[in-house]
């Protein structure tokens, strides 16, 4: 606590700070003191570019969280899970190290995924929607989830999940696919998918540190409704790329990874109802207003 008081700004720490982290960083420093923890030394100067203060520590090995103790008063969670298991042993360990000593911590953000819905067959979904995740990796999320909203309450720390789609942005689309002539589902087989630009997510991040109710969950998507071969065609026609064949999924099935077939096979809609109490209006809300940016610019 001195050292928050010492230096005048409320503190943020941010535990996985990648391109979505360095965003709200850029945007936090204004008024607050940004921590984020990385794992990577060699990231220090990256980190210190966009204004943060870089903490080594690795949410695998919980004896090197200890400087994460009193640090912050808000801490937005970006991290993933680990890659197996169906438990999310980052989060606990991070969760655990946050109920020791000063306790400081106020409020949590934790980014989640709207895979927790699992697959909806093309049916609308809202934050009340219950989950039903099918992949060990948003079982991961649905336990991180569980843990956050059980811990948060008991330690008087408001918390807001955002579960977030696609994400999407000028360095985030599929143009390598596209190149790679990958094929799509045929449209009436094809799943619905949902998106969210890299730039309004992490406006939806600094709006949930100002703004979040407490225990909320809110789906932070933009609440387009494409299916996703459309979104594939829309993108190679704004650059000019070869739209990609059409397959039933009996064949694609056998053309691609199993992850990406599950995302692949996953159909939603994803409303997002809650998302005006961010009080942070979209810059784009669809990928078609994007897009449309792009060809203006160049």
């Amino acid at each position: 606590m001195l050292l928050m008081q010492s230096f005048g700004k409320p503190s943020v720490l941010i535990i996985g700070c990648g391109d979505i982290g360095r965003r709200v960083a850029t945007r936090l420093v204004r008024g607050h003191r940004v921590f984020a923890l990385t794992s990577q030394q060699n990231r220090f100067q990256e980190l210190r570019e966009v204004g943060a203060i870089p903490i080594l520590g690795n949410l695998d090995h919980p004896e090197s969280l200890w400087r994460l103790d009193g640090l912050a008063q808000t801490v937005i969670h970006l991290a993933p899970p680990q890659n197996s298991e169906n438990r999310d042993c980052r989060t606990r360990n991070l969760i655990r190290i946050l109920a020791q000593g000063s306790n400081t911590v106020r409020r949590l953000i934790y980014i989640s995924t709207t895979g927790v819905y699992g697959d909806q067959r093309g049916a609308k979904v809202s934050e009340t929607t219950l989950v039903n995740p099918e992949s060990d990796r948003a079982k991961r999320r649905v336990d991180a989830e569980c843990v956050l909203r059980l811990w948060a309450p008991a330690h008087g720390i408001v918390l807001t999940i955002l579960r977030v789609p696609g994400i999407y942005a000028a360095n985030r689309l599929p143009i390598d696919r596209l190149h790679a002539q990958t094929p799509a589902l045929v449209p009436e087989e094809d799943a619905y998918s949902n998106h969210i630009h890299s730039d309004d997510l992490a406006r939806l991040i600094c709006g949930a540190v100002y703004h979040g109710k407490p225990q909320r969950i809110i789906n932070a998507c933009d609440g387009g409704e494409t299916k996703m071969g459309d979104y594939f065609n829309e993108i190679a026609d704004a650059f000019g790329l070869e739209r990609p064949k059409r397959l039933p999924a009996s064949e694609l099935q056998k053309m691609v990874s199993p992850m990406l077939w599950s995302f692949m096979r996953e159909s939603r809609r994803v409303t997002s109802t809650r998302l005006q109490e961010l009080k942070t209006p979209l810059r784009y809300p669809s990928v078609g207003h994007f897009l449309k940016t792009i060809s203006k610019n160049s």
